[in-house]
């Protein structure tokens, strides 16, 4: 990237600019379809069918109903009417320090955002634990932290049923980034699965940060929790459409026909718009054929590497975590109580800039 007084940077935070920032073969695209045709999405047309085609052939065979909006936060209130639809139940359960988007319906289920403002948690909403093994309730030294974290979900649930309330839906990013870049421990997301569905909810995955291949290895997150865990839904965004306004939610055909059961049509004037699926197209082709998820699996290790390096110098580093090229660093001012070092972590991300103009 260059500013406007021509100076280079390397854009390391940017999560939307998936592929790169004006990408050839996106920016062709985007032209390409502009030129032919934009409409509204109530018209079939071919790029969304095929896009449809494409994006489910990534998810298990279950998850094969697309639903097109324009933001991960208009797929994440969509994906709450679907869940509440399903059974009829109204409570979510949410994790501490999750956001899920901007929209007042989950704000009421972000802690990051509520907790921050006047509003108070709302009665359907229940906050568990996050599950971080680093500096959560229970932390790696734990027995079995993936069982004692999800047994926290099973408490909530068993106190908001004997308060008469019933669980619509569990939400959680399937690696918790505005939390911390928190990893579930293995095993988690299976346990608190099977208890969401016993009590009549569905389980969500917001892919919204980090799907698209950003942890390497798999295409979504949530597929590195093994093969015996599949969410009810999966929302999507940010790098979708690579700074374009494209989403998604998609769920399974059961989940569909009961919300178009409900007799209220389900439509999104733009979602998925002949330009904006052009797009999101060119954005999985380039994703292919520049092996973007092997780029993101070697980039991935070989940053932590060097960081791990760093943390062995430096007792501020407390912890390196990550996935691919989903990384975060935990800055701390006393590596046995790992107190968040707050000031210093300011100190860094502030001062970055002024030391790149400073060595030009």
């Amino acid at each position: 990237m260059f500013d406007e007084r021509g100076e280079q940077y390397l854009d390391c935070i940017n999560n939307v600019a998936h592929v790169g920032h004006c990408h050839p073969e996106v920016v062709t695209a985007a032209l390409k379809q502009m030129e032919l045709l934009n409409t509204n999405s109530r018209f079939l047309h071919d790029n969304i069918v095929e896009y449809a085609r494409r994006l489910s052939a990534t998810l298990p065979e279950t998850l094969s109903v697309c639903y097109f909006t324009n933001s991960g936060s208009e797929a994440n209130d969509l994906a709450l009417r679907l869940a509440r639809q399903f059974r009829g139940h109204q409570d979510v359960i949410t994790l501490d320090h999750a956001y899920h988007g901007h929209l007042s319906s989950l704000i009421e289920i972000s802690p990051y955002k509520f907790r921050k403002g006047k509003d108070v948690k709302k009665e359907f909403v229940h906050v568990a634990p996050t599950p971080d093994t680093y500096r959560g309730k229970y932390r790696e030294d734990h027995a079995d932290p993936a069982g004692a974290y999800a047994d926290e979900v099973k408490k909530i649930i068993e106190e908001a049923h004997n308060s008469g309330r019933k669980i619509a839906a569990f939400i959680a990013e399937s690696m918790q980034s505005c939390g911390g870049q928190i990893i579930p421990p293995a095993g988690y997301f299976q346990k608190v699965a099977e208890y969401v569905h016993r009590a009549g909810g569905v389980f969500i995955a917001d892919e919204v940060q980090v799907g698209f291949g950003r942890v390497g290895k798999h295409f979504w997150s949530f597929q590195m929790h093994g093969e015996d865990f599949v969410p009810d839904i999966v929302t999507m965004g940010k790098p979708m459409g690579n700074g374009h306004p494209m989403a998604c939610v998609v769920t399974t055909k059961e989940i569909a026909e009961s919300f178009s059961s409900s007799g209220m049509e389900y439509f999104n004037t733009y979602g998925g718009n002949p330009v904006s699926s052009a797009i999101g197209l060119a954005v999985l082709n380039v994703i292919e054929s520049e092996d973007l998820q092997g780029n993101a699996t070697r980039v991935g290790d070989y940053l932590t590497g060097l960081l791990n390096k760093q943390k062995a110098k430096h007792t501020l580093i407390g912890d390196i975590r990550g996935i691919g090229l989903f990384i975060g660093i935990d800055l701390v001012k006393d590596q046995q109580k790992r107190t968040p070092a707050t000031d210093e972590a300011q100190h860094v991300i502030y001062n970055c800039g002024r030391s790149h103009r400073s060595q030009k």
